[in-house]
């Protein structure tokens, strides 16, 4: 009788301890990843046209900046822009008349030349003739050198001056928030009327429709895991309300960390663990951020 009794209680403790045996192999917290849009330039905000939850889509724009002041600056700066092209120097007319006096004065020293051989002009009339017309064309240089430098000059500032237009219509065009990715306002930092500074936060945004399970395994099971390893994810929801959704590894960290304190691990002993990022599509939009989860291998 004794042995009997004694035989039913290890058979209990036995079940109890597989009872105990938790029937995951990780568990982890959901996340996606997310963006954070930032004012790039200053100035009073506008309009935001986003609340948190709602969906917004690549390439629209969430934020509007006040844009008054670039745009004055804009103009003032274009005004300065074609005041300085309009100073450029017309090199060929202002040396139109220096060069009809230099074809005068050759056609003279060719008139000289044949009088001279004739015998019917003197040498000193002619050398006169020649140095003069030598004089013309160092006056054509030095002055075509000088309208050169100057249009030069003029044409860096110009130059210049449309640099720092483009700079300010960049700056313009970036008073506009427009979202890179399409996905969920999470956050929203900021609202119409309050000033912004380059590096603002405005909204936090992330794709729902594709979240991920961070998950944390022992070493020993690390053999059994490698990227694109099928798994499956079960969310708790609470009140014996649990749902199952294939997932995918699709990242596994080279370096063990302590297990984080809100993690259970299959092996409660383990205190190094390694991060994996378990891909799982939320289609149904029931998967919720900072949710927990567990995941089966098998």
């Amino acid at each position: 009788m004794k042995k009997t009794i004694f035989c039913a209680v290890i058979t209990t403790l036995l079940l109890a301890s597989c009872s105990s045996t938790p029937d995951y192999d990780a568990t982890g917290i959901f996340e996606a990843t997310t963006v954070t849009l930032s004012a790039e330039t200053a100035g009073r905000i506008l309009a935001i046209n986003a609340e948190e939850g709602d969906s917004v889509s690549r390439g629209e724009c969430v934020a509007v900046i006040d844009t008054t002041m670039l745009v004055l600056q804009q103009q003032q700066v274009s005004s300065q822009q074609q005041s300085a092209e309009g100073t450029s120097p017309d090199i060929a007319t202002q040396l139109a008349a220096l060069r009809s006096q230099i074809a005068q004065q050759e056609t003279e020293v060719n008139r000289l030349q044949r009088l001279k051989a004739d015998g019917a002009a003197p040498q000193q009339q002619l050398d006169n003739a020649e140095a003069a017309l030598r004089t013309l064309h160092a006056q054509l240089r030095a002055q075509l050198s000088s309208l050169s430098k100057n249009r030069n000059s003029i044409a860096d500032n110009a130059a210049a001056l449309d640099y720092h237009r483009q700079q300010i219509e960049t700056q313009i065009a970036k008073s506009s928030i427009i979202s890179p990715v399409s996905g969920t306002v999470l956050t929203r930092y900021a609202e119409p009327g309050e000033y912004a500074t380059p590096g603002k936060p405005l909204l936090k945004i992330a794709d729902l429709s594709k979240i991920y399970l961070r998950a944390y395994f022992t070493a020993e099971q690390l053999a059994d895991l490698e990227i694109g390893r099928k798994v499956t994810v079960t969310a708790d929801f609470g009140a014996d309300k649990q749902f199952d959704y294939p997932g995918t590894v699709v990242w596994i960290s080279e370096e063990s960390e302590f297990t984080p304190k809100s993690i259970q691990t299959r092996d409660s002993r383990a205190n190094l663990v390694y991060a994996v990022k378990i891909a799982v599509n939320n289609t149904d939009r029931r998967l919720k951020l900072g949710q927990y989860g567990e995941v089966r291998c098998n």
